[in-house]
């Protein structure tokens, strides 16, 4: 068995090609096998037209709704629909701070399978199983597969990744279409704000990516605010996303809160709302007063760096300036009531 060889290092730092063998070249065919242990790769993957190649996915695959019986080579520890944010987000700590997993991948049916191309990340041990988990599997299991690990931080760089799979699975064309079009629905946004006849008055917004501790997102999320018409608070384009404060997000003032914990859909935001208390003094943020809190689908629109980011800005367009694209319907935004929020009374917001 050769030692481990980096045979590409492209796009930046957003793409990583490892593979066992020094000599590895991956001919294209029709019976590719290709291991998903990303839900935004398959997502990708089957914007591709390659669902049939796709022999092995995550159990937190669920986009789209066809790949759900396909064969699940990992699984969770933490109980996500039983704890709160805070017991989630402790467990989750108390994993990686001894440096172990939160999930666990099925080896012996990696084996099995017997892939072509396994596709990971290393961008983030919460959101998929670690990397060098996956990549000691691969030495000992299926040796010859090809590892490609995505390191999106921002939407450039998800469509150099959706290129990338495209290129190694032979289907470079198609790849660009999908990137084209979706380049195409985000300069849309743009072209209709910058020609609107309507006075814009472009919202302060803070997306709260995790409710205790909040998290302020990185990444490409700023990036779909800025692209919808607003202006993103406390977080930073193409950087990681951040733990923040109450009191922060207090001084922030925004005039929209979206609610966008990762990894959760609407009603697991809904759910823990009825678990999370916020401090008295959010009351007079201008979001809270003026009903402009909002859950959204996290998982389908912003977690998962693929090809439905453009639908999360089109979503976000609709909630900055429901004049001109119209408000979102209720399967695409929740409008949160006060009556849904609870607030610690007398207590202001601390860090």
């Amino acid at each position: 068995m050769s030692d481990l060889t980096i045979l590409d290092f492209r796009y930046s730092s957003s793409i990583l090609i490892l593979s066992y063998n020094l000599l590895l070249v991956m001919y294209i065919k029709s019976d590719l096998k290709i291991v998903s242990l990303l839900p935004s790769a398959t997502e990708i993957v089957c914007a591709l037209g390659l669902e049939e190649n796709l022999v092995g996915i995550t159990h937190e695959c669920d986009f789209p709704k066809s790949v759900e019986g396909k064969p699940h080579l990992t699984a969770s520890r933490i109980s996500h629909s039983m704890m709160t944010s805070k017991e989630i987000d402790h467990a989750v700590r108390t994993n990686l701070d001894g440096h172990g997993s939160i999930y666990d991948l099925n080896t012996e049916l990696l084996e099995e399978l017997k892939p072509d191309l396994i596709i990971t990340q290393e961008l983030c041990d919460v959101c998929a199983v670690s990397y060098k988990t996956v990549l000691k599997a691969a030495k000992m299991y299926v040796a010859d597969a090809q590892v490609v690990s995505l390191e999106p931080n921002t939407i450039a760089d998800i469509f150099e990744n959706i290129k990338l799979i495209g290129e190694l699975c032979g289907v470079s064309e198609r790849a660009e279409k999908v990137v084209n079009d979706l380049q195409n629905r985000l300069d849309k946004i743009r072209q209709t704000i910058q020609h609107s006849k309507s006075r814009i008055q472009n919202p302060n917004v803070f997306m709260l990516e995790w409710l205790e501790p909040p998290v302020s997102p990185g990444h490409w999320v700023p990036e779909q605010v800025e692209i919808a018409g607003g202006i993103a608070l406390l977080g930073k384009s193409g950087a990681k996303s951040v733990t923040t404060t109450y009191e922060e997000i207090y001084e922030s003032n925004p005039d929209v809160m979206v609610m966008i914990p990762c990894g959760y859909y609407t009603e697991d935001i809904l759910r823990q709302l009825e678990n999370t208390t916020f401090p008295a003094n959010w009351r007079e943020i201008p979001a809270i007063k003026n009903n402009e809190v909002w859950a959204l689908d996290a998982s389908s629109y912003f977690s998962r760096p693929a090809p439905r980011v453009a639908r999360g800005a089109e979503i976000l367009a609709k909630i900055f300036h429901a004049e001109i694209f119209g408000a979102p319907t209720k399967n695409e935004a929740v409008r949160v009531s006060k009556n849904l929020l609870r607030f610690e009374e007398g207590i202001a917001a601390e860090g």
